[in-house]
């Protein structure tokens, strides 16, 4: 390769002369535990920087990744091959989005390639798409009688037509989908060979405008042309409603114009061939925009001002502020004149919620005051949507983002300020696939790139984050009164043990949640009932043998859903068919246990006739719109009772619900979790906090049958210091967060035998250096999932950085040794750290 000398400002920072090769990492997305280098040809070192896409080929595979970085060291242990072209004009995203990637990777220990895969959207991820290109120099004469397939000959002649075929083409010519050993036939006879292209999926939206043509633009023109249009009453028509529209909308497109008029298509063509009309196609946005106004018009109470005060003193100090505020003391409102502050300073800001279902209510209102300078981002958008809002934010036009722990990738170039509301909350943990990053944990590193602010929000905070207010590491605010100076809801308890039914199933509505339902439905007011189970029944049983249907790829009961007539795995998502027969002994007798929302909701229409009852579960509302439609339909007091699981409890705000009801409260005090505490009472207290919020008259029942629990004393006092205090000393005594560091391995794999032995090896392989630290290995209570075995091994650190990154290096270590013996290749090592 000749030597390039050119200046290299754009990657290097400073103005440099370069006199020796480059070489650059690439980001592909594939799981590599480091990042790959090319060589960069000389054709491209001038279109070369850091962050834009590229294009290389790594075993014979295209990949589109994003340059990572630009160096003179040519890798000592290999010949890098070199890239085939740059994609980009600019850079996709910014340096600090490149280290807040780099950051996940080395933290939550999984390769920057997956970060890559959660961080951009889909359609920004080009795509290999196989194309089959004519042999010209195959010698075959497809007319000669050369034996091949009625199928193999239809291809081959299509090819020699259009001398390349995609891979969707062939299986449109074919009318199949397995077209490949077709072509394998055909490769083999050399008849063609396969050329990977890379495919940009992303499409810009094109809408046609209709313009009035020029001649007309004048009244007296247009008077004439009216006065003397002729016989053509549905082209008239079509032609003032096109004159009103103009007036009224300032633009107008082809379908709204054709849906006013009532017209077809070519009755607008007519006009258009007439030179009345013209018709121009133009790029638009996907998702339509407010005005950029501002309008932050509203006082804060006595209580929230002094706050707000605290808050900017706070951030003043340190990066860091967790408001502790009660339900409905107004924290929304703090947040909106924070927001106000650093847009006026220029600055983005990220507001953060941990579910989609928050963001439907929470952007109507922010939309008020910030009209078009906001957008929602989060997975319940199409690829398309979320590839504009992207490019908005990357230049600028977007200043408040509200989304989910995704939009934490998004690319700010300006950001001022992280806002994560609800930062208690599980849902800012990603589960599955990696990388399995705490967006709340993650957000704070990435707001330290910009030298920005966080705020915290939230009533019950995590016991992480409130220690670290304790210590001074976080800022700490309290709001401790409601807005308006309403009180608190009232929380009774209802003892299900002395409600015992003859065949002791569990009681889904006692007496008193029916009278109290009553009441509310007589006095004008609306109910939330909370059952954090969905479905009809969780399991139905054999009443002869004790026989409970199970998933066959999974080691769980099968849940009834009645709606669909269908039993579900809630963890594989598999669907079977009722059973009537049982497999054991052949009865017919079979009864449902406990209930979901499903049947909940049944018993209370029955129950209230006349009230309009709704579910919000994961089966009611899947919809990118769902959720928004049926918050509304509840605001607008057009559902009385609203029976859902945890997504019509979290932060949401209505102001005529009075009552609030946990139906199974020994569910959420019986989880076997160490944060079971913590979590029964947020999510009590949460629930709690939807009733009353307008004026104080907030009834919450919870049906439990252990009254005596201390959770349920602390809810019932709305006391989280007590909580913080009962948990922080257990936590201490045992050794969990937030004094150590916890990190869980979870091996897999379809034979038990095999898991568990490469559960026992990678044990001792770690037992060398941290054998105090080690719990297991251990089967977890659903040990089978998707036909996979599942053993666990749990570390606790003390909090040393120098000890936890040792421990890290050890397990990768430790990983690769199992994965070189043939035996074990196969098993999946899942590595959770600050697992949730």
């Amino acid at each position: 390769m000749a030597t390039p000398n050119n200046n290299t400002s754009n990657l290097f920072g400073a103005s440099t002369s370069v006199g020796g090769n480059l070489y650059c990492e690439v980001i592909i997305p594939l799981a590599l535990p480091i990042t790959y280098t090319w060589a960069v040809p000389e054709h491209l070192v001038k279109a070369i920087a850091i962050g834009v896409r590229v294009e290389v080929d790594l075993r014979n595979k295209k990949y589109a990744g994003i340059l990572k970085s630009i160096s003179l060291q040519k890798p000592a242990a290999f010949e890098p091959k070199e890239l085939l072209n740059v994609l980009d004009d600019e850079p996709l995203v910014y340096d600090n989005q490149l280290k807040l990637w780099q950051w996940i990777s080395q933290y939550y220990m999984c390769s920057e390639g997956e970060v890559m895969q959660a961080a951009i959207p889909s359609n920004l991820k080009l795509s290999s798409e196989s194309i089959l290109i004519w042999n010209e120099e195959c010698g075959y004469d497809l007319n000669d009688g050369t034996p091949f397939t009625d199928e193999e000959f239809i291809v081959a002649q299509a090819l020699e037509v259009k001398k390349e075929l995609r891979l969707s083409e062939v299986q449109q010519l074919l009318d199949s989908s397995h077209v490949y050993p077709i072509i394998k036939k055909l490769i083999d006879k050399q008849i063609c060979y396969v050329w990977e292209e890379l495919r940009d999926k992303y499409k810009t939206k094109t809408e046609t405008y209709i313009y009035l043509h020029p001649t007309y633009n004048n009244d007296e023109a247009l008077s004439e042309l009216l006065n003397n249009f002729g016989k053509a009453p549905k082209q008239m028509e079509l032609l003032l409603a096109y004159l009103h529209l103009i007036k009224t909308e300032g633009e107008v497109t082809q379908p709204v114009l054709l849906k006013k008029s009532n017209a077809s298509a070519a009755q607008l063509k007519s006009l258009l061939e007439k030179g009345i009309l013209i018709a121009e196609k133009k790029a638009t946005d996907r998702i339509k925009a407010l005005p950029k106004d501002i309008t932050v018009n509203f006082d804060l109470s006595a209580a929230q001002q002094t706050a707000y005060n605290e808050v900017l003193t706070a951030l003043a100090e340190k990066n860091v502020c967790l408001l502790h505020g009660v339900t409905a003391s107004g924290k929304t409102q703090i947040y909106v004149k924070l927001i106000e502050q650093y847009m006026q300073q220029g600055k983005q800001v990220l507001y953060m919620l941990p579910e989609i279902a928050l963001t439907s209510q929470i952007i109507r209102r922010l939309q008020v005051h910030f009209g078009g300078n906001i957008a929602i981002y989060h997975s319940k958008f199409n690829p398309n949507e979320r590839v504009e809002i992207w490019n908005k934010v990357k230049k600028g036009q977007i200043k408040v983002v509200l989304g989910a722990r995704s939009s934490l990738f998004l690319p700010f170039s300006n950001l001022g300020l992280i806002v994560v509301d609800e930062e208690h909350d599980a849902s800012f943990k990603q589960q599955d696939p990696a990388p399995r990053y705490h967006a709340r944990d993650a957000a704070v590193y990435y707001a330290s790139l910009f030298n920005a602010k966080v705020l915290l929000g939230s009533a019950t905070p995590s016991i992480e984050s409130y220690y670290n207010c304790m210590q001074n590491k976080y800022s700490l605010v309290t709001l401790t009164e409601r807005f308006g100076n309403v009180d608190l809801p009232t929380i009774n308890l209802v003892d299900l043990k002395k409600l015992a039914t003859k065949d002791k199933n569990k009681i889904a509505l006692s007496p008193q949640m029916l009278s109290a339902v009553e009441l509310s439905l007589s006095q004008q007011k609306q109910v939330i009932l909370f059952q954090n189970r969905r479905g009809y029944s969780p399991y139905m049983i054999c009443n002869n043998c004790g026989w409970i249907p199970q998933c066959q790829h999974c080691d769980v009961t099968l849940t009834y859903h009645k709606a669909k007539n269908k039993l579900s795995c809630h963890y594989c998502g598999t669907t079977y068919p009722v059973l009537h027969t049982c497999a054991a002994c052949g009865s017919h007798n079979f009864i449902q246990k406990n209930f979901g929302t499903e049947k909940l909701e049944e018993l209370v229409a029955e129950a209230f006739p006349n009230a309009k009852v709704a579910r919000m579960d994961l089966d009611t509302v899947k919809g990118k719109n769902d959720h928004d439609t049926m918050i509304k339909l509840f605001e607008q007091q057009r559902i009385d009772i609203l029976v859902g699981t945890q997504m019509v409890v979290k932060g949401l705000d209505f102001e005529h619900v009075n009552l609030v009801g946990i139906i199974d409260g020994d569910g959420i005090l019986n989880f076997t979790d160490f944060r079971v505490n913590e979590r029964a009472f947020q999510l009590m207290e949460q629930v709690s906090g939807r009733a009353g919020r307008k004026d104080g008259k907030g009834n919450v029942l919870i049906q439990v049958s252990n009254v005596q629990h201390p959770v349920l004393g602390y809810v019932q006092a709305h006391n989280y210091q007590a909580l913080y205090q009962f948990e922080i000393e257990g936590r201490h005594n045992y050794q969990y967060p937030p004094f150590y560091r916890m990190i869980q391995l979870t091996l897999k794999h379809r034979d038990s035998y095999v898991a568990e032995e490469a559960a026992n090896i990678l044990l001792k392989g770690l037992e060398v250096n941290f054998k105090p630290y080690l719990n297991g290995p251990a089967q977890p209570p659903v040990d089978r999932i998707r036909n996979q075995y599942l053993w666990e091994i749990l570390i606790k650190l003390p909090k040393s950085a120098q000890l936890i990154n040792q421990c890290k290096r050890e397990i990768q270590q430790q990983i690769a040794i199992i994965k070189s013996e043939r035996k074990y290749a196969s098993v999946a090592v899942v590595i959770d750290v600050d697992p949730v």
